[in-house]
């Protein structure tokens, strides 16, 4: 049986930036716009992270049963190293989706209906990115709902239910926070190109190869800051942001320079010390604003 540090290992923290992150910048830019809700944000950011640990565990148990986690290098695996039960797996997946559920549902009865469905939708989706008959994080679409969900959604919908609209500014800033959690996913994939390939789990990395890959990563890093500095045109303080591109250099050095296995598994802990510091200062920015 899985020890509490073990279950914690497989809920994967380091990945929470990815979930943690776009709350905090839609709140920035609802404080900027001088509509914060702080228990609406408090409660967007316990939707966002049971998302995130329902995922990891979903993705753990579905890879797992699969054999696909088998010969992975990277944080623990539940069910692959048989630490836990299938089905217990299976159970901290859905009681993690279950608390996102019941906490968004207070979201849509003080908001609007429609975020019902989107909530839904995000649901499905995190569930179906390995699980089900034909998951599609096995066709090249895991990188398309991180950005949709991670980015669009979470930021756009953590304006939404605090300002009761998302000007321009929401979505430039959707779109940079999407585009730096898909470097996220991006830099795990090419970490698991080879294993992957070998499985026949059809990732985009291993669609665009090694080489494609690599300039993904680096083209989403550098779009993350574009897309940031659009917001500039509403706030010098967006400029901020630009203190966390030191941080961009090391991973995309790693990345560029033909790093593999235990150089990738370092690039992505640098990746997502990028984002936490890009989050931290573009929710400033914003907030400033």
């Amino acid at each position: 049986m899985a020890t509490v540090s073990q279950w914690v290992a497989g809920a994967r923290p380091r990945t929470l930036p990815n979930s943690v992150v776009p709350v905090a910048v839609g709140t920035g830019l609802a404080f900027g716009l001088g509509a914060a809700v702080w228990w609406k944000a408090l409660l967007a950011l316990v939707v966002a992270v049971a998302l995130q640990v329902g995922v990891n565990y979903a993705n753990d148990y579905s890879d797992g049963i699969r054999g696909t986690d088998d010969n992975r290098v990277g944080p623990v695996r539940l069910t692959a190293t048989r630490l836990a039960a299938p089905r217990q797996v299976f159970t901290a997946a859905w009681v993690c989706f279950a608390a996102a559920a019941l906490v968004g549902l207070v979201l849509v009865a003080t908001s609007s209906w429609w975020l019902l469905l989107v909530g839904a939708a995000a649901i499905a989706a995190a569930w179906f990115y390995t699980g089900g008959k034909n998951p599609y994080g096995y066709r090249a679409l895991g990188e398309v709902s991180v950005f949709v969900f991670f980015g669009l959604v979470a930021v756009a919908g953590t304006v939404f239910v605090q300002a009761g609209s998302v000007p321009w500014q929401g979505w430039a800033a959707a779109v940079a926070v999407g585009l730096l959690s898909c470097s996220m996913l991006v830099i795990n994939n090419l970490r698991d190109l080879p294993t992957d390939a070998a499985s026949g789990k059809r990732t985009l990395a291993v669609v665009l190869g090694d080489r494609g890959a690599r300039l993904l990563f680096t083209g989403c890093v550098a779009g993350a800051f574009v897309a940031a500095l659009a917001a500039v045109a509403w706030s010098w303080w967006v400029l901020l942001v630009l203190l966390a591109a030191p941080l961009a250099v090391r991973p995309c050095r790693r990345v560029l320079g033909g790093d593999t296995g235990p150089g990738l598994i370092r690039g992505l802990a640098e990746t997502g010390q990028l984002q936490l510091a890009f989050g931290i200062l573009f929710t400033a920015g914003l907030a400033l604003g």
